[in-house]
């Protein structure tokens, strides 16, 4: 007998860089950062952004963990009609809710057994894992490639008008994947990263990482809230930096 584990929340982290793409693109250090919650930049223009990728990013991430818990041999996800492309399958009303005002929030999770897995089962984990930030970095690429070719420019300035600009909505789209991508490769449960991890270390060690899953929201809220406050931002290190970083590259 085999008990119904809800697959980790995703969560989403949103924030805001000033980098300067025309200092970038001469080679030049960025000599302006900024990561923070957007809660003081939110206007008609950055919410309707937010749906819109919230709508895509989310339902793709959890489909993408959906269908390959199926593949894997877990009919569970199927059963429970996460193989869809319907955001009401995936979105969670209160997570996306905080995630339009405060730039934090999550999905529904996908609910997957382990043991109807094929093959070992902490490994087929981590490979369902894999695939929500994956199907993140995939959906950054092809959104990036319009703008790598020249066809569409960004726009990385705060929205002024009413609606987004084509340029802006691109923006997000990029960059807002790739805040999905390296905020869920955090190895803290209930995060993708900590599946991921738990499933190459050693069986012993991953055992012992278990008492850290009592704990993981507390020690989301630190890192997102509490650790900022006193100078530490362990976020920028992990998520905006290296979300900039790729973003500069995939746009050339």
């Amino acid at each position: 007998m085999t008990t119904c584990k809800p697959f980790p929340f995703k969560f989403a982290l949103i924030t805001s860089t000033r980098y300067t793409y025309h200092e970038r693109r001469r080679g030049e250090p960025v000599k302006e950062e900024e990561h923070h919650m957007l809660l003081g930049e939110l206007n008609l223009a950055t919410i309707i952004a937010r749906l819109i990728v919230l709508l895509v990013a989310f339902t793709i991430h959890e489909l993408a963990h959906a269908i390959t818990a199926d593949y894997l041999g877990d009919p569970t996800p199927r059963r429970m009609g996460r193989i869809t492309l319907n955001p009401i399958a995936h979105l969670d009303p209160f997570g996306s809710l905080m995630l339009l005002i405060s730039g934090f929030g999550w999905a529904k999770p996908v609910m997957v057994q382990p043991l109807n897995l094929r093959g070992n089962p902490r490994t087929s984990m981590a490979i369902v894992a894999a695939a929500g930030p994956l199907s993140n970095l995939l959906l950054a690429i092809l959104f990036a490639v319009p703008v790598r070719m020249g066809l569409i420019g960004l726009s990385f300035g705060n929205p002024r008008g009413l609606f987004p600009s084509l340029e802006g909505l691109v923006f997000e789209f990029i960059w807002i994947n790739l805040i999905l991508l390296f905020f869920n490769l955090i190895p803290v449960p209930p995060l993708d990263g900590y599946r991921i991890l738990t499933g190459i270390l050693p069986p012993e060690l991953a055992i012992q990482l278990r008492v850290l899953e009592q704990y993981g929201f507390l020690i989301l809220l630190l890192l997102i809230f509490l650790l900022p406050v006193v100078g530490i931002d362990v976020l920028g290190f992990l998520v905006a930096t290296p979300s900039a970083e790729l973003l500069f590259f995939l746009i050339g």
